[in-house]
């Protein structure tokens, strides 16, 4: 028996690879990316590198990028998007190595001093003394968040039960609540500057502690090059799509509907146009599903549903404004500065861009959530005049108004309907598990799946590199199901 067993052994293997390698390039093998931002080119650069030749992106925009996004503002580029790296950490970040390859120009931000730059609402600097005291007290609430957040993650395996709390129960057991509004805003410079949201609603198990700053490390590389950020984006694009015609990146492809079925998939676009594949993989926002944008027929199930409706999308805006001069503190230590307001969260996170475009004459200002939603509303105009208002009070009624004032809008954009996603209190790995699973012939990637790097640009790019493993999983596994069949047949 073993004798006689072998040689089928041998064909079978033969076969399968041999036929895995041909279909790679079949269109009964193609793949449908939705979505040309990093994590949706991250997949097809994936695919193609594992020998996959029939891959087709449809973009819903004009431009290859996705949330990396640049905008000319005042003779400068500056990103409405994501912005910054980190490096400096144990781990090497694969973010760093792209903009190595590229020469992405970056400039080193540094916010050691920052607590001598924080202001009243009413105008003037808190003694620095009294910050650094407030800074000390958040940095060991901080710490004692990362101790109970090893906890309960300990906690739960043992008991096999998810355990969790918010940030703000976490500060709350510690015994330090931020409440006067120093202490508000320097809570926001460690929370809310990050998550983009408020403690009340964000995990603490699956925040504390910051895997992408324990990891990458916490040198902050600002993106200023005229090519943006997105030519990272770019850079892994032209590694497959200029070889061959096969590789097609589609703009102005916004998806109506995805039918999908054990056959394959069927892209329906509101252009009219339908495209056909094997699989597809939906790189697009958890705000956008969200939004039932795209829509899936069959209907997705219910636990998937649940899934995607449960999850956070945030809302990060910064808001530029260009003068005739400057007007703020130049130099070593007074690249950022903080505005303590009774409102949590107003206008409360300023930087200027002289390190980085010497005489651009450029400030920006930091909101999330909430006042993100809110400020998105109002006209421009309207907004400098609540822009103005603060730094008035800040450094004089002075000041001139600005030449230029852009606001981003990212929520109120259906191509992506916020800015980055946040992990809220009470949902569970297991349902985060069910987020990221696919449906079918439907895969789906995105920095909302990549549960380590959550909400950054590194989770986006490793999360598209994760896609590609399970479609190619998926792939063989068929494969080797159809030879087996044949083997039978043949025996």
């Amino acid at each position: 028996m073993k004798m006689s067993k072998k040689p089928t052994e041998n064909l079978v293997l033969t076969l399968l690879l041999t036929a895995v390698a041909a279909a790679a390039g079949s269109h009964r093998e193609s793949v449908i990316v939705i979505g040309a931002g990093i994590s949706g080119i991250s997949t097809a650069n994936a695919l193609y590198e594992a020998g996959i030749r029939d891959i087709l992106i449809l973009e819903g925009s004009s431009r290859i990028g996705g949330r990396m996004m640049k905008a000319e503002f005042g003779g400068y580029t500056v990103e409405m998007g994501a912005n910054w790296f980190y490096t400096g950490g144990p781990v090497q970040n694969p973010l760093a190595s792209l903009a190595n390859k590229t020469r992405l120009r970056t400039s080193l931000n540094d916010d050691s001093n920052i607590t001598a730059n924080v202001y009243r609402q009413e105008g003037g600097l808190y003694p620095k003394k009294l910050v650094d005291e407030v800074e000390m007290a958040a940095s060991s609430t901080e710490s004692f968040c990362e101790r109970l957040s090893e906890k309960l993650a300990a906690m739960s395996k043992t008991k096999g039960v998810d355990i969790d709390v918010s940030v703000l129960e976490a500060q709350r057991l510690f015994g330090n609540l931020p409440s006067t509004p120093l202490e508000m805003v320097i809570d926001y410079y460690h929370n809310d500057y990050e998550e983009a949201e408020a403690t009340t609603v964000t995990s603490l198990k699956h925040t504390y502690p910051r895997r992408e700053f324990k990891d990458h490390g916490k040198l902050s590389n600002f993106v200023c090059d005229s090519r943006g950020f997105e030519e990272l984006v770019q850079g892994l694009a032209c590694r497959f799509s200029n070889r061959s015609s096969q590789h097609k990146i589609l703009p102005n492809k916004v998806v109506k509907e995805i039918f999908y079925s054990e056959r394959g998939v069927r892209v329906k676009i509101e252009d009219g146009s339908t495209y056909r594949a094997k699989y597809v993989v939906v790189s697009v926002s958890i705000g956008v599903l969200q939004s039932n944008l795209i829509r899936f027929t069959p209907t997705l199930p219910m636990w998937k549903m649940n899934a995607i409706s449960e999850f956070d999308m945030s809302v990060y805006t910064k808001i530029f404004l260009q003068f005739p001069y400057k007007f703020w503190p130049t130099g070593p230590g007074t690249e950022f500065s903080l505005y303590a307001h009774s409102r949590r969260g107003y206008y409360p996170f300023w930087q200027h861009l002289e390190n980085e475009y010497p005489g651009s004459n450029i400030l920006f200002v930091t909101i999330t959530s909430e006042e993100s939603t809110r400020v998105e509303k109002l006209s421009n105009e309207a907004v400098q005049r609540e822009a103005m208002d603060v730094l008035r009070k800040m450094y004089g009624d002075h000041i001139p108004n600005p030449e230029q004032i852009l606001v981003p809008r990212w929520s109120m954009d259906r191509l992506y309907k916020g800015s980055y996603s946040n992990w809220p209190n009470g949902y569970t790995k297991a349902k985060h598990d069910q987020l990221k699973a696919r449906v079918g012939s439907v895969y789906f990637t995105g920095e909302h799946t990549n549960s380590r790097y959550l909400g950054y640009a590194t989770g986006a790019y490793l999360a598209g590199i994760e896609a590609a493993k399970d479609v190619i999983e998926s792939m063989k596994a068929e494969e080797g199901l159809r030879l087996s069949r044949k083997i039978i047949r043949i025996s």
